[in-house]
């Protein structure tokens, strides 16, 4: 893998900036959404009315889910993460989001800060992650 990597088969990064980056035997990866590579999103749904309904279970998931494939991509999987910042538009949605995070990772897992913010790149998103893994580079 070259410094940066933009992985084939996910949502385009919406600038100038790759899916993951390696610094030594750190993989980096960038802020990543429930957002598919057709630019719709996991757990948003609108209904015949226009009527949104966002779910915090299935965003955390898809979110997970994308940070799997990213770093499947640069040779490494959810096991090597070793740090996880999460951002939530509301902080009423962390039951839902821990719950599910609870699913992947225990005590052992990544350490992990999660913060409030006021808004992310588009308004049904309720949830994105940045995260550090620790994966040796191949070396001859």
């Amino acid at each position: 893998m070259s410094d940066g990597l933009v992985v084939a088969g996910k949502a385009r990064p919406r600038g100038r900036f790759p899916h993951v980056k390696r610094a030594g035997d750190l993989l980096y990866v960038s802020g990543t959404s429930s957002r598919r590579p057709d630019n719709t999103i996991a757990g948003a749904e609108a209904d015949e009315f226009g009527t949104v309904t966002l779910d915090i279970a299935e965003q955390t998931r898809a979110v997970i889910e994308n940070i799997g494939d990213i770093l499947k991509a640069a040779g490494a999987d959810l096991s090597d993460l070793v740090q996880i910042t999460t951002y939530l538009v509301n902080i009423n949605d962390f039951g839902g989001y821990n719950a599910v995070y609870a699913e992947y990772f225990d005590e052992s897992g990544p350490a992990r800060t999660t913060v409030a913010v006021h808004q992310l790149p588009h308004p049904h998103l309720l949830i994105e992650i940045q995260a550090v893994a620790h994966r040796p580079e191949e070396r001859p």
